[in-house]
């Protein structure tokens, strides 16, 4: 693995694919594109699209060898900073896509807490390195962070493994499950700084 480090511009290609990859064919993203020729290209500009936003205004951490990532968002005063231009670019991934906004209406409830918190949008670990703590180095940082700062954490787990994963980290199920229509299930995770 080697060290963790800030992503930049140069890197945006790699992790864009590894992103892809880890989660074209999660619960969730199955649910998003139901069609799997239309899910190919549609969720790749998706995830770059996130990717985009944490570039931006967030934090994005990668493994030197490129074989994990992990985007944070900023939530302040209730919404994620940054939040016009992430609608503006989840739009053009996937113009039309009626579930999309199903989705960000169903989730973006929940950041509509008033305190100010880190939001994982996503970690990914390539498929042949996962269960090797690639997963849980790539949280430290910003949860360090958070601790420091006092700052609470959110994310939504879309599986058993991942929830998992972040509750030994500290995160602990909000108690109420999002129900995606005709679809899975995805389970907020808050984490208090300790």
């Amino acid at each position: 693995m080697g060290g963790i480090r800030e992503a930049g511009p140069a890197d945006r290609d790699a992790v864009g694919e590894l992103l892809h990859e880890s989660f074209r064919d999660d619960p969730v993203s199955c649910w998003l594109f139901p069609e799997e020729a239309h899910r190919e290209w549609a969720h790749r500009r998706l995830f770059t699209a996130f990717l985009d936003m944490g570039l931006a205004h967030g934090t994005v951490h990668v493994t030197d060898d490129g074989a994990g990532a992990a985007v944070w968002f900023s939530v302040r005063g209730g919404a994620l900073v940054g939040e016009d231009d992430l609608g503006r670019w989840t739009e053009e991934a996937d113009p039309g896509n009626k579930r999309l906004p199903e989705l960000e209406r169903l989730t973006g409830d929940l950041h509509s807490v008033d305190v100010d918190h880190a939001y994982l949008q996503a970690i990914a670990v390539a498929a042949d390195r996962r269960g090797r703590g690639i997963g849980s180095a790539l949280l430290e940082p910003v949860l360090d962070e958070c601790d420091r700062l006092r700052l609470p954490a959110f994310l939504e787990a879309s599986n058993p493994r991942s929830r998992s994963l972040y509750e030994r980290h500290g995160f602990v199920f909000t108690g109420t499950a999002v129900r995606l229509p005709d679809g899975p299930q995805m389970w907020p995770m808050w984490r208090e700084p300790v």
